[in-house]
């Protein structure tokens, strides 16, 4: 029997590093005197740093020259990794270790997934690194989701058909590039928001280890 491998994304499935995104955008647009609420913040999710500025400078009304703007952009970055360098094993979301326990007593093949350039950072931050059998993030690969090319990646670095692998996701952008991988797709979340995902649960709490075994025995 084909053995399957699982795929994860890391923030919001992982850990919740969201808060510190905004928490750093907020920072930054008030800095400069525009208002800045989770109603924006939720508008920059998936969306890359610079076109992120783009859109809080376009909300504010404001131009600002390129040296302000790169300026701006690596104050960012460094105050979001500040908030990633104090992050310890208790930001990992609930039951998501003893899932990983769970599939590495399984000899799974586990591979992680995300568009972060911080992913390696962070998983060694929260000491988790050792279950991951491959790390693909936004160092290795050029295309966002919903472009399938993350997946695909992990899954080649698996040496697993995109068929046999098993996606976690959190978005709708990562749900729909696990579906057109045609990998299996389990949305953590809301149904009302990740409705094309093959299975929905809102956390890890609500994933029995019956409903992974199933998984790993389709």
């Amino acid at each position: 029997m084909t053995k399957t491998s699982i795929i994860f994304d890391l923030d919001g499935v992982i850990v919740d590093t969201a808060k510190f995104h905004f928490l750093a955008w907020k920072n930054l647009a008030n800095s400069i005197d525009i208002n800045f609420t989770e109603k924006e913040n939720e508008q920059l999710k998936g969306v890359s740093r610079i076109k992120s500025l783009e859109k809080i400078l376009q909300w504010g009304n404001k131009e600002l020259p390129q040296e302000k703007f790169d300026s701006l952009m690596q104050q960012k970055n460094t105050e979001y990794l500040s908030f990633v360098d104090q992050m310890t094993q208790d930001d990992i979301l609930p039951d998501v270790k003893s899932t990983l326990d769970f599939l590495k007593s399984k000899e799974i093949p586990i591979a992680l997934g995300s568009a972060s350039k911080n992913a390696k950072r962070i998983l060694k931050q929260v000491n988790l690194t050792h279950y991951f059998d491959a790390i693909v993030d936004g160092t290795v690969v050029t295309k966002a989701k919903p472009d399938p090319q993350v997946f695909l990646t992990a899954a080649k670095q698996l040496d697993c058909e995109p068929q046999n692998c098993v996606v976690f996701e959190d978005s709708v952008a990562g749900v729909q590039a696990a579906n057109t991988a045609e990998m299996l797709s389990i949305g953590i979340g809301k149904t009302s928001v990740l409705g094309e995902a093959n299975y929905v649960f809102s956390d890890f709490t609500e994933i029995s280890q019956n409903f992974l075994e199933k998984l790993l025995n389709q």
